[in-house]
């Protein structure tokens, strides 16, 4: 499995109009993939709770952005608190009028604090969760022992990561040469990962469980599909600009562009597919 470029990465602290302008744009994918993904993390938090020793009251969301898990977790255990810790000041204030437009004010809190900056100050807690945010920090496994030391005997500690990036497109999307998208998954890919397991284990946690959630959703699609193939599209160029040949860079631009004729905004046979994996592991 490839650490790939992650719409859920987290963002710089703010302070300088790129910072903040980086931080609109991905809380604007964040809240496009709750929008188009967000089914799956029913079934994700059901299975976490079947996996508990008893119903959770206190929550950690790491690297929480929008607050798209800290919402989730908050509705499948109505009688935890939820801390959501995100770097991002602009992340949290979307994440507060969230939680506040939907009742759980009183239950899903934010708390500012970069991870890769000394001890993250972490309460006493049944269940951590973070979803695509500890592959991009400088030393996990600091991080990592912090929240063993937080976590009761018995809690978990529940890891999502994005296998690979999302895929939109057909094979033959009109312009440039067929196969866009194949190749600018190929750009991408790394030196393969092994997965959380061995961190879990070096951390002090006993491996509980490792699930795939595969999405895949076929055309017709609702509407913030195609933002939401542009969003992620529009930084995946962002990142591959200089690494791929002019010709797919140009037909790149033309899926992302807001009124062309190729555009992803007025296409009707965008799909979705993609995978996350879940590593769960216990405190003993």
């Amino acid at each position: 499995m490839n650490n790939p470029v992650t719409p859920s990465a987290p963002t710089p602290s703010a302070g300088t109009n790129t910072a903040a302008t980086d931080a609109a744009v991905m809380a604007e994918i964040l809240e496009l993939d709750a929008e188009v993904l967000g089914a799956y993390l029913s079934e994700l938090t059901t299975w976490l709770g079947e996996l508990s020793d008893r119903e959770p009251v206190r929550i950690v969301d790491l690297g929480s952005g929008t607050g798209t898990g800290a919402i989730a977790l908050a509705r499948r255990f109505p009688g935890a608190e939820v801390s959501a810790v995100d770097v991002s000041p602009q992340m949290l204030h979307r994440l507060s009028v969230k939680a506040s437009g939907l009742g759980l004010a009183d239950r899903v809190r934010g708390v500012q604090a970069d991870l890769d900056q000394g001890r993250p100050p972490l309460p006493t807690s049944d269940l951590v969760w973070a979803a695509a945010a500890l592959h991009h920090l400088a030393d996990p496994d600091r991080v990592l022992s912090h929240v063993f030391d937080a976590l009761r005997p018995g809690g978990l500690l529940a890891i999502t990561e994005m296998d690979f990036f999302p895929r939109f497109l057909p094979e033959d999307i009109g312009v440039g040469r067929p196969g866009l998208e194949a190749r600018l998954h190929d750009a991408l890919k790394g030196a393969p990962d092994a997965g959380w397991t061995d961190h879990l284990v070096r951390a002090g946690f006993t491996p509980e469980a490792e699930r795939p959630f595969v999405i895949d959703l076929p055309a017709p699609l609702p509407d913030a599909t195609a933002r939401y193939a542009q969003a992620c599209l529009r930084k995946l160029r962002s990142h591959l600009d200089g690494q791929l040949p002019a010709e797919d860079l140009a037909a790149l631009d033309a899926v992302t562009d807001d009124e062309g004729p190729h555009s992803v905004l007025r296409r009707d046979d965008l799909t979705v597919r993609t995978t996350r994996t879940t590593w769960v592991g216990r405190r003993p």
